[in-house]
This record gives C-alpha cells, structure tokens and sequence, in this order.
C-alpha cells in the first residue's frame, strides 16, 4: 500500500485554509464558461488546460465576446507574464528534479502554490538546513518536490472539482437570470485585494482606463491592451518607487 509521505500531507494542510476561495472562484469560471457558450467538455478542457484563474475567466469573457483566437492566446499570455518571474525564482529549488517532474511543478504553478512552496524553501533556507524545512522526508529535493505537489495538487484539484460543480450547475441556470454579471465581479474582487502599494494601483488605473477606452476596438483588442499597458505602467512606477 502506497505510504503519503509526510511533506505532501504538509502541502496539503497548508493549502487547505486557501481551498475555500479557491472554490467559488472555480465555481463562477465553470458558470462562466457554459454562459459564454462552451460546451461542458470544452469547459472543463479549458480549465484543465489552462489552469490560471485570472486568465482563464479572461478567455472566457472575450470568448463570449466572438473575439478571434489569437487575441484570446495573446491576452491569456500577457496576463500570465508575471509566471516567468515566478518560475525564475523558483527555479534553483527543483532544478535537481527529473524533466517529467519539473514540467509537472511548471504545469501546477499558481500564485497561491508559489507563494506557499518559495516561503516554506527559504524558511527552510534560512534555518541552515538542507531540508526544505522541518518534518521527516528522504533528502531534500524529495522533501521540496512532495511539500509542492501536496500544495499545488490540492489546489488544482479543488480547482477543477470546483469548476466542474459550475459547469453542472451553469447548464442548468436558465439564460433569463444573466449571471454574466459574475466574471467582472470577480476580477473586481481581486484588483481590491491586490491594491497593495502604489505601482499596483497605477497598473490598476492606467490598465483600467485602456481597457475602458478600447472597449470599441476592433478585434475586441481592448482588454489586451489594458493588460498590456497596465503591465508596462506597473514595472515604469516600480522602478521610480526602487
């Protein structure tokens, strides 16, 4: 019988208390995804795929909108920018980890998995121990690889067992209660919890303001553009902060 070893349980318990927005966020994607006219397979394919809240409620939304293709990839992709940087950061801690392992962690990376995975390394870092921190595992590299997929899976499964809920549950909401309301209902909830210092509140404002003024563009090129300039405007005001 397969013996969980301790460090996955630790990623687990330590992703739990997040579970609980993790899950009506998954659920409005999967409602979402049925109110723009996915199927239930391409629904839950989208979400398995792509797997990145933000980006994916984004797809969906311009999806509905008939934008074209490319427009989706490239906005799904700009708004996952910021994952570069984690990988960059997190790289040096699973680099001894086989390729097949390390494109399972890169699949799996969120912003939740990676702010719980890059504490607990350099906790572990920081306590002079080759351990990714305390508790029992065969080395290290096991140690980190099992604490990350206790997290990061416990998440993704949440993820996806939540937006399948919602595809149930959207195909059954009859179109005349309009629940297109959700997705920019959720994006707000989430620009006030991330409005946290100045250069965010500029990426904020200035990609708001593009976004509103390209709501006429061609192509449906708004959002990206929003997305594009608020990034640019986030890192120009970072830099004037450092």
């Amino acid at each position: 019988m397969f013996d969980v070893p301790d460090d996955l349980r630790a990623g687990v318990r330590a992703a739990a208390p997040l579970l609980l927005g993790v899950t009506p966020f998954g659920l409005v994607a999967g409602v979402a995804a049925v109110e723009a006219g996915l199927s239930p397979a391409q629904a839950v394919g989208l979400s398995v795929v792509v797997f990145a809240g933000a980006s994916q409620l984004a797809a969906i939304d311009l999806l509905a909108r008939d934008a074209s293709l490319a427009v989706v990839v490239l906005t799904a992709v700009v708004i996952n920018l910021r994952m570069s940087m984690y990988s960059a950061s997190i790289a040096p801690y699973f680099e001894s980890f086989r390729r097949r392992w390390e494109m399972v962690c890169a699949y799996l990376l969120t912003d939740l998995s990676y702010a719980l995975a890059i504490a607990k390394f350099t906790e572990g870092e920081e306590r002079g121990s080759s351990e990714a921190g305390e508790g029992p595992g065969v080395d290290g590299v096991t140690d980190r690889r099992w604490y990350y997929l206790g997290a990061a899976g416990a998440i993704w499964a949440v993820w996806q067992a939540a937006t399948l809920a919602g595809v149930v549950l959207g195909a059954g909401v009859p179109e005349s209660w309009g629940v297109s309301f959700a997705v920019p209902l959720v994006f707000l909830s989430m620009l006030v919890s991330e409005l946290s210092d100045r250069p965010r509140a500029v990426a904020a404002l200035v990609g708001g303001s593009v976004a509103v003024v390209g709501s006429g563009w061609p192509l449906n090129l708004g959002l990206l553009g929003g997305a594009l300039a608020g990034v640019v405007a986030g890192v120009a005001a970072d830099g004037r902060v450092a």
